[in-house]
Order: C-alpha cells, then sequence, then structure tokens
C-alpha cells in the first residue's frame, strides 16, 4: 500500500523549524510525528541550546511522542522532517519502528552549508539493515530549501 503524504504535516515541521531559526538553537530542521492523523509532537533542532549533539528534530519528536503516549513503540505514527535524517535520527525511527518517513531536502543539502554530514543515505541505510521503514523523500522540497536559506542568511554555526 502506497502512503499519502500530508502537506500540512509538513508545513507545521517547517514552521516549527523556522520559528526556532532566529534564536538559533541547533540548526534549520524540523520535525512532526503524527499520530491517527493528527499531529501529536512538533520539534526542531536543539543541539546549540542544549548542548547535546543527539538533540536533532527528529529525536526530540520521538522523545515528546513516546512520553505523551506512553510507550516506545510508535508503529501507528508517521515521521515528518524538513530533512532527511541522519544516520542516528534514521536509527532511531527504525528502533520506534515508525513504519513511514517523509522528507523533504537531503543529506547533501545540508552537507553544502557546512554540517557534519555523514554521506549515507535513508535508502542505503535501509538496505543495508534490512529496515522495514518506508521513505518517501523530497516531499515540499522547494519550501524546505527556503528553510536552509533562511538558516544560512543568519550565518548561524554549524556542527
Amino acid at each position: 500500500m502506497t502512503f499519502a503524504p500530508d502537506r500540512r504535516s509538513m508545513e507545521a515541521a517547517i514552521a516549527n523549524a523556522m520559528d526556532a531559526v532566529p534564536r538559533g538553537e541547533g540548526g534549520p530542521f524540523g520535525a512532526c510525528l503524527v499520530h491517527q492523523g493528527e499531529i501529536l509532537a512538533c520539534d526542531h533542532n536543539t543541539v546549540l541550546s542544549q548542548h547535546d549533539a543527539t538533540c536533532h528534530a527528529e529525536i526530540n519528536a520521538i522523545r515528546r511522542a513516546s512520553k505523551s503516549l506512553g510507550r516506545y513503540d510508535l508503529s501507528d505514527c508517521v515521521m515528518y522532517s524538513t530533512t532527511e535524517p541522519c544516520p542516528m535520527c534514521f536509527s532511531a525511527i527504525h528502533w520506534a519502528r515508525i513504519p513511514v518517513l517523509v522528507f523533504g531536502t537531503r543529506i547533501a543539502d545540508v552537507q553544502a552549508l557546512g554540517f557534519n554530514e555523514l554521506t549515507l543515505s535513508n535508502d542505503q541505510i535501509r538496505q543495508l539493515g534490512g529496515s522495514p521503514v518506508q521513505i518517501i523523500g523530497d516531499f515540499m522540497r522547494d519550501e524546505c530549501l527556503i528553510l536552509l536559506q533562511r538558516w544560512q542568511a543568519q550565518n548561524t554555526p554549524v556542527y
């Protein structure tokens, strides 16, 4: 069965990240977890403000959603991320049993901004590790690129 991504959910991830960009908390990245068609948790990167390299938008959203539902198993949720998740975040998506990942821009896009990215795509990780996560990339790519451009214009540190 093919999953049809929802613009409203990606727009919420973009808005969350866009609101955080001026504060310089951790990068131009947003993520939302959708549960039964409703946004359950939306967050952004807080690596710089929390002084914690694991505070990526996807991890923050997973933590928030798991706490809200009282469980680690998020197999009835969908992850929306403004940028293709890094290997750490893709692993967390896999371990949380999130069946569908939708993202906007790609790892290469943020690598071009100077972020210290590993060059493993989510497709490669999925194939190498045998993950069942369905990946839908380049969703609302142009809107997500605007987020990256806003970040770049601000001249905030990359990590």
